[in-house]
């Protein structure tokens, strides 16, 4: 693929089309087929840690081939549903690509569910087979009673009678054959109450979000991807690897958030393009600046100088020059070999942008939904928008609906990466998805004429934590359902960081009257409430976790059905600046 922008990155499909696959799309099994062809010595998958592990493009699909022919072999049939969780690794990447090959449903699963939760979204999903950590093995389904048929370590050094994933093998097969509208993986975007939402995405909608977002940003097959988030999560699973894997560039798995880990991995892998969430971004940013004005205030003012000069020459004559200007500060990052930063998953300060690319980074940034592979908008390198999430890539169809006097409105998206529908609940795909493919994100903002996106508000109940992570209020609300002294709660988020636009989450707790009678003074009825938080709080996970309290003195205002009207308690109880 030539850097000449007139040739649509996906063209060179032409030549396989009619020989390796029919139709526009390739099958994610054909794709990835079609670059080991191409590029069959390329490195494709790389981990340091906990020991050194690489295969070539041909060596990987030798051993996904392996899983394949394992499982024909055990006898799956086409459509099975087989789950995957697990540290991100090769062994992921092959499980994953395995299922797909021998012609089943991939299921990512979220590696911090608790084992109950995890249950729950394997019966709920059908699941008949877990590829999983070794720890975990002997815990998930451990009375047989979700009828899990088989358990397959993605870790060496697994207990007896578990398998290893590199070491399956079985009689060589054809996998059953898969059809671009074929579902190809589920994922589930929310938990473990009331009925879990697995979004069904199809061959095409993954091929086609992948290759048409490189009409707004080139990969090229000598780029390194380097995989930190969780890869169950279609952010990475798609930006990161998808996008790898279709161009025959190379994927480096991280498997800590540990920053001193990751600038260690991102000088060793010689990685290139940076995909993360804010968090992350925002840390390394300010850790950065923080280190030159301990050195001087006067080095300080120089260096925030000179990025002022760089940031106006790249943007308006479109020449980096902060790159060679500022290398030994992107050496302090692990940056140097850096071509591209992404970032996804949250809202993110304009001020992390504009530095980013003030010392020679092209960073950029992107919207889009788990329901849309994800990738719906993306801000092209040599146009960005600071303050936007980006423009709608080549097939995007982008409308605002229900404006207010600002133009800001629910924004809806329709395209080919739009999902097929969410998994046995039918009822929830009719609420976001109409029958001529409009989907309603949930989310608020508006579009410029030139398609460029702009968010000026979340999802109606989502909270998005400044890590990336999608918090949903009714999954910690259902821990409190057991405490007699709490009448009604009401999770919503709250800006815990106005300059990061961190969110986090706040709890409003409206106390029963048995426990205004226990507790008749106000401190000990408020320190009764905060031991009950501080209960729940163990039993979830990090992001979740309560961070502030109100006690609300009168009932929280219901619907017929009592349910807590949310918009308007949030507005009610929303912190006035």
């Amino acid at each position: 693929m030539g850097k000449d922008k007139k040739i649509l990155p996906w063209a060179f499909l032409d030549e396989f089309r009619g020989k390796e696959f029919e139709g526009q799309w390739p099958t994610v099994k054909q794709t990835f087929h079609i670059t080991c062809l191409r590029y069959p010595d390329n490195t494709c998958f790389k981990v340091f840690t906990p020991k050194r592990l690489s295969f070539t493009y041909r060596e990987a699909e030798r051993k996904i081939k392996d899983v394949a022919n394992y499982l024909l072999s055990k006898g799956v049939k086409k459509g099975d549903k087989i789950a995957v969780s697990g540290k991100n690794s090769p062994e992921w990447a092959i499980a994953y690509l395995g299922v797909l090959y021998a012609g089943c449903i991939v299921v990512p699963l979220d590696i911090l569910l608790k084992d109950g939760e995890m249950e729950t979204l394997i019966k709920f999903g059908g699941v008949s087979r877990l590829f999983i950590d070794k720890d975990r093995l002997s815990r998930i389904d451990a009375d047989g009673s979700i009828g899990l048929v088989e358990k397959i370590s993605l870790e060496e050094g697994a207990p007896d009678g578990y398998p290893y994933v590199l070491d399956l093998e079985g009689p060589e097969a054809e996998g059953f054959p898969a059809e671009g509208s074929d579902v190809a993986a589920i994922l589930f975007t929310s938990g473990t109450t009331g009925t879990p939402k697995g979004v069904m995405l199809t061959n095409d909608n993954l091929i086609s979000d992948c290759y048409l977002a490189q009409g707004n940003l080139s990969v090229y097959s000598t780029d390194v991807f380097y995989a930190i988030l969780p890869i169950h999560h279609a952010y990475t699973m798609l930006a990161v690897m998808y996008e790898a894997f279709s161009t025959g560039a190379c994927t480096v798995f991280g498997k800590k958030l540990v920053v001193t880990q990751i600038l260690k991995e991102l000088r060793e892998g010689q990685v290139t393009m940076l995909l993360a969430v804010p968090m992350l971004f925002n840390k390394m940013i300010a850790a950065l600046m923080d280190g030159v004005r301990k050195k001087s205030i006067l080095l300080y003012g120089l260096v925030r100088f000179m990025m002022g000069i760089s940031g106006f020459i790249k943007k308006v004559f479109k020449v980096n020059i902060g790159k060679k200007m500022f290398g030994f500060l992107l050496k302090k990052l692990s940056l140097e070999n850096n071509r591209i930063c992404i970032c996804g998953g949250g809202p993110l300060p304009s001020s992390t942008f504009k530095m980013f690319n003030e010392l020679g980074i092209d960073f950029v940034q992107g919207y889009g939904l788990t329901e849309t592979s994800p990738i719906t908008h993306l801000n092209p390198t040599d146009a960005y928008i600071e303050s936007s999430v980006g423009k709608a890539i080549p097939g995007v169809e982008t409308k605002i609906m229900d404006k207010d006097s600002d133009g800001n409105g629910t924004i809806f998206i329709k395209g080919p990466m739009v999902m097929k529908g969410y998994y046995n609940n039918p009822e929830a795909t009719r609420e976001v998805l109409s029958e001529d493919g409009w989907l309603n994100t949930g989310d608020v903002g508006h579009v410029d004429a030139n398609d460029y996106l702009y968010l000026t508000g979340r999802a109606k109940n989502i909270i998005v934590t400044d890590g990336g992570k999608n918090v949903f209020p009714e999954e910690i609300e259902d821990h409190f359902q057991l405490y007699g002294e709490i009448e009604q709660i009401c999770i919503i988020g709250y800006l815990a960081d106005k300059n990061l636009k961190a969110e986090a989450i706040r709890a409003l707790i409206y106390p029963s009257d048995n426990a205004r009678k226990q507790y008749p003074d106000a401190s000990a009825l408020r320190a009764r409430i905060e031991q009950i938080v501080e209960e729940v709080n163990k039993e979830l996970q990090h992001y979740k976790k309560i961070t502030r309290i109100d006690i609300v003195d009168e009932p929280l205002e219901m619907t017929s059905t009592k349910k807590i009207k949310r918009n308007i308690v949030k507005a009610k109880y929303a912190d006035k600046d």
